[in-house]
């Protein structure tokens, strides 16, 4: 299952970026899997981390993680995530975007960041939402 996914390079765009700008997944049978957008919640349902985002930012990837484990991925099949943040400080979407990263690693799959409003939960400040493509050995 490993090397599936193709991180796509572009020379002609700035390499200064934290991500692939584009991402294939080859296989035979492929199977996609969508992700709710992972919240920086409790296994009791509580909002973790209040007023940090590198708090929050952290348990959303331990949740996302998770949640791929669930569908039988992780997140080096992951082809695209996309990261909410409750600001409009560039600062604060940088910490959160930092621990995203991190978990990422090496595979920095193409991904959106977005400040926005609020989420749907008291206190949330971070929410990470991805797509995978894993081998369907049903087929």
């Amino acid at each position: 299952m490993d090397g599936h996914v193709t991180l796509v390079r572009n020379q002609r765009l700035t390499q200064v970026v934290e991500y692939a700008y584009a991402a294939t997944a080859s296989l035979t049978p492929a199977r996609a899997v969508w992700t709710a957008g992972a919240c920086p919640l409790d296994s009791e349902g509580a909002t973790v981390a209040v007023g940090d985002y590198a708090g929050q930012a952290h348990q959303v990837m331990r949740n996302l993680e998770e949640a791929l484990r669930g569908a039988g991925a992780t997140l080096s099949d992951v082809v695209k995530t996309t990261v909410y943040v409750v600001s409009s400080r560039q600062d604060d979407l940088v910490q959160a975007w930092q621990v995203v990263r991190d978990y990422m690693g090496a595979h920095d799959a193409p991904s959106t960041l977005l400040g926005v409003a609020a989420l749907g939960y008291d206190d949330q400040l971070v929410e990470v939402e991805a797509v995978a493509v894993i081998n369907d050995s049903r087929a």
